[in-house]
């Protein structure tokens, strides 16, 4: 199972680095065996230990064994049908195409099941879990918190929050994500979740429909976060004020606190600097697989922790720096699916927040005009910051009917 433990082994460096310690297997005595694996290589795989193949790997035959093309046996030069197989399996096989593309003499990549095994069951499993596990939170939040009103009361006056320059790349990020996560659980649920309902025609149809859709609205995400980051990211430096605002969890989880912010508050950095970091990770993970054979991540991102000695830190092996292009592109699939996860559960909060959580919030992205008593209330810095350089409410103020 080389492509799991190669994704296992690269999350747990990443994430949980330092909690796994390496076990140390001595090779087993292959003498009797004329080099061929043994029962104890078999059980230490079957254990989930780190086998050494380069026994096999490198039992691919000797040409300069070959019997004359005369003899009987000329045509085997020297190696036989296993070890033919064996050199087709790890890639050591001198094969010719007609074809020039990177993976045409690929004819045998055994992590294809590993990858699929792992797209099935971990990933597809996780991944909902976890989407379920954020929707079910934001139900118990709502339902002993409640909405978050303006607790001032609605005011008469309005102050402009964003320009229609924002609003609209902020919507063109925002909607492409959606489209994007939604082809993105229909191609992965699609088997278990879509075909039992409407059919293997109709899926098989739909799944193309998501693919074209998938793969061109990509580009209109890449433009939304390109121009999100060079819009906002000045103001969402982090600042002294973000550490009372951590404090008190800005007032979500208790009424009459709200803590000081300006334009941005820290719980929305944090969500811009997600969606920044997990979204451009998405994006070249995304152009790896627009781009198959062209754009490799992995090997040399490996190389580069390696060349760290960072995995040796945490008792892992070096990552390997020699990746066939299909092993490139599950591996790029995999952590293409797990990033948007990541991301998909941090934006459903801020949906949740964005609109029926918080009590004028939707404003500052719908007209770009939030209440005046609110701005207050959730950003009071900003807003004095305004009121310094003469930008007063009053020019925005609501019209009274007359009575």
């Amino acid at each position: 199972m080389q492509f799991a433990r190669i994704l296992i082994n690269t999350l747990i460096f990443l994430v949980f680095a330092g909690s796994v310690v390496a076990q140390d297997t001595p090779a087993p005595d292959r003498s009797v065996t004329g080099g061929a694996q043994t029962l104890e290589d078999i059980m230490a795989r079957q254990r989930g230990e780190e086998v050494d193949l380069d026994f096999r790997r490198n039992a691919t035959g000797d040409p300069g064994q070959a019997a004359e093309m005369s003899g009987q046996l000329g045509t085997l030069g020297g190696v036989s049908d296993p070890e033919l197989w064996r050199a087709l399996r790890f890639g050591t096989a001198d094969i010719t195409s007609t074809t020039t593309s990177p993976g045409a003499t690929l004819l045998v990549q055994d992590g294809g099941m590993a990858w699929l095994t792992f797209r099935d069951g971990p990933l597809r499993s996780w991944g909902g879990y976890s989407l379920l596990g954020m929707l079910g939170l934001l139900a118990l939040f709502y339902l002993f918190r409640g909405r978050i009103r303006i607790e001032g009361g609605r005011s008469d006056a309005t102050i402009e929050r964003f320009k229609a320059v924002e609003r609209f790349g902020h919507w063109l990020l925002a909607g492409s994500f959606i489209v994007l996560g939604i082809t993105g659980l229909i191609s992965l649920f699609g088997r278990v979740a879509f075909i039992p309902l409407f059919g293997k025609e109709m899926f098989a149809t739909t799944a193309m429909a998501c693919k074209w859709i998938h793969n061109n609205v990509a580009w209109a995400f890449m433009l939304g976060l390109a121009m999100v980051f060079v819009m906002w990211v000045l103001e969402n430096i982090p600042n002294r004020h973000d550490l009372k605002w951590m404090a008190k969890a800005g007032g979500l989880f208790s009424k009459h606190s709200h803590p000081p912010a300006r334009k941005f508050n820290a719980g929305q950095k944090i969500i811009f600097w997600a969606v920044i970091l997990l979204g451009g990770s998405i994006s070249l993970s995304g152009l790896s697989l627009l781009f198959p054979f062209e754009l490799p991540m992995f090997a040399k991102t490996f190389a580069l922790i390696n060349a760290t000695g960072a995995p040796g830190w945490v008792g892992l092996a070096p990552l390997p720096e020699v990746l066939s292009p299909h092993g490139e592109m599950q591996l790029a699939q995999a952590w293409h699916a797990i990033v948007s996860f990541v991301l998909m559960v941090i934006i459903l909060a801020h949906i949740y927040l964005g609109s029926v959580g918080m009590e004028g919030a939707y404003a500052a992205m719908g007209s770009g005009q939030v209440d005046l008593q609110w701005a207050k209330e959730h950003h009071g810095l900003w807003v004095e910051e305004l009121e310094e350089k003469g930008k007063t409410p009053e020019t925005t103020a609501r019209a009274t009917p007359a009575e």
